[in-house]
This record gives structure tokens, sequence and C-alpha cells, in this order.
């Protein structure tokens, strides 16, 4: 049996080791107001703690401008590919980044950082639309604790390959992490359990036309894979027809012929070899022990992983375009 456990999307979408969360957020922002953020009204929203979706969009941890303003995180890495709209990025090296529109961010928390990703306003004649994947890859423990950096993979270097179909329709895959076919991801940063050959780390994110097949190679044995259904009404694979908004895992070792329905499907597949080591975790850290996981937190009650150099808790950023600057000093830019 190709299909090994049939679980329905909640908010957060249920991982299998190496992978430790996944979240799928999708916003229909409103304008602009000229400050970095919305326009529309927030009456009525728990502000603060705002998930409730209302009008098609929530404020999340924000305030005035919609996102997570800074919190912390050791042990484990953050990737977030932002599909539509822009996240400004602030964390307690110094280093600072607005990236987004096919952009992804894979962020290495390491022994500990405090960061704040918000999602900036800047249309103010039509709307901001948002859309992210934010995926949390566990570390092994001799990585734990490494320095913490972020490495962007801006949107000219994820490839995205078409593949035609024995009757000429086209499927999309964006090759995030691992390989499709003969197609590479970016090297991942050399801390992660990603870099290593014998982790059989893929993220592929899969768009398929109305009606057309794919086939997705085989992954080594003794790897976890699961696939996404977010979009569409149902999805053929291996010959059961499955429905929309439902978690999949698969037998790895199993080639796999997916067959669209009748509307366009969209499908986030991860997979990896597990790390196989006992996990601690709650809220933003995840070690290997209880006693780790206290450490942790006294760590951060003591030092605030370096302290919070940016002026309010959900800092925007005023330059134009996209761009990182390293806590080194190193600045990249985009147009």
């Amino acid at each position: 049996m190709t299909i090994l456990n049939t679980i329905p999307l909640q908010m957060q979408w249920i991982t299998v080791d190496p992978f430790l969360f996944c979240v799928h957020h999708v916003d229909n922002y409103p304008k602009g107001n000229g400050s970095l953020g919305v326009s529309s009204s927030l009456a009525g929203r728990n502000i603060g703690s705002d998930f409730s979706g209302k009008d098609g969009w929530s404020m999340y941890h924000g305030s005035s401008i919609p996102g997570f303003p800074s919190h912390p995180h050791r042990g484990f890495e953050t990737i977030t590919i932002a599909r539509q709209g822009f996240i400004d990025h602030s964390d307690s090296l110094g280093a600072k980044a607005r990236f987004g529109e096919g952009d992804v961010q894979w962020m290495t928390a390491g022994k500990g950082i405090v960061h704040s990703e918000m999602f900036p306003m800047i249309n103010t004649a039509s709307d901001n639309p948002t859309e992210l994947f934010q995926i949390w890859l566990n570390l092994p423990s001799q990585d734990k604790m490494v320095e913490p950096y972020f490495t962007m993979f801006w949107e000219d270097s994820v490839q995205t390959i078409d593949v035609i179909d024995e009757v000429g329709l086209y499927s999309s895959v964006q090759v995030v992490a691992g390989s499709f076919n003969e197609t590479t991801a970016p090297s991942p940063p050399p801390n992660s359990w990603a870099s290593r050959e014998e982790s059989d780390i893929a993220i592929w994110s899969i768009r398929m036309q109305a009606d057309a097949n794919l086939t997705i190679p085989a992954a080594k044995e003794g790897t976890n894979r699961i696939l996404y259904f977010f979009t569409g009404v149902t999805l053929t694979i291996n010959g059961v027809q499955c429905s929309v908004k439902h978690a999949l895992q698969v037998r790895p070792t199993d080639e796999l012929k997916l067959e669209n329905g009748a509307q366009e499907s969209e499908i986030l597949v991860l997979q990896g070899r597990p790390i196989g080591e006992p996990v601690a975790k709650y809220g933003p850290f995840v070690m290997n022990s209880q006693q780790e996981l206290q450490q942790a937190y006294q760590d951060y009650q003591r030092t605030q992983f370096g302290g919070w150099p940016w002026k309010g808790r959900d800092p925007a950023h005023d330059l134009e375009g996209r761009f990182a600057m390293h806590a080194d000093g190193t600045v990249e830019r985009k147009s």
C-alpha cells in the first residue's frame, strides 16, 4: 500500500522527523496605509493574538503591521518560502532583510537568536496579498549550538521546472531543497541536516494543471515522505483517489504517479531521513533533553541571545526593494 496515513490539514500541518512544524499562511491583506500597516480598521480583532482570518486576513501578533514581533529560537532551522507579498526580517545579531515574491530564507537558529517577521503593506494603491510556508527542520545534536545565521535563496536561484505529460498537460515543480529529476536546489547551509547526503531531504512545491499527470521518483529506504494536498479537488496517487486538504504520508520507496482531477492542484512535498535523536520541544526551543531545554530558557533569560538592537519589537524597513544585510555587514540587493 503506497499511502500509509491520511490526515486532515489543520492550521498547523502534521510533520514527522526530521521536520518539526509546517504552516501555510494565506492572507488577502487590503491596501497599505502609507506606514506599512493595513488601511482597514482593526476593530473587532484580538490585537496581539489575531489568528481570526476576519475579512480574509489576520494580524497574528502584530499591533499595527501584521506579522510576528521579536521572539527567540534555539536548536533548529526555519525555512520560509515567501510565495506572495513581502517579509521584513530583523534579528538580535543586527541583521535584517526584506524578501518575497518567490524568495526563500533559511535561518539556522543554532545556539540562539531573536528575530521578528513582519509583513509590510507596501502597496497603498492596491491590495497586498501575502502567502508563505514556514517549515521547521530539526538540527542534529552536534549542530544545535552552532552560531546562528541566515542564508537567502533569491527567487532567481530557486529553479522551477515544467514537466509535460503524455498528452501535453503541464505540472511545475519548485525545487527548494534536494533534487527533482536532474534539477538540484541551492546548497543548504553547512550545518543543516539537509547538507548531509544521507539525509535525503527534499522540499518541493508542485502545481498541476487540471487533468495533468506527474511522476515523483522514489526516495531512499528509511526516508519519511509526506505530500500536503492543499489546493484543488481530487488527486489520485498510484490509483487511490485523495481529497483536498489532506496530508498523505506515503511509502518512500514507491514511485508516485499523481493524476490530477478537474481543477488545478497544489502539493507541498516534505521528505527526509529521520535524525533519530530524542526531541525535547517547548515553544521556540528544540533540544535533546529536558535539561537542555531548561538551560535554553535560562540562557535566554540571562542573555536575551544578544539583546534586541531595534526600536520596537516589530520593525519594518524603509528601504525599497528586496535586500539582506547580514551580521558581518555584507549586503545583498535584489530589484
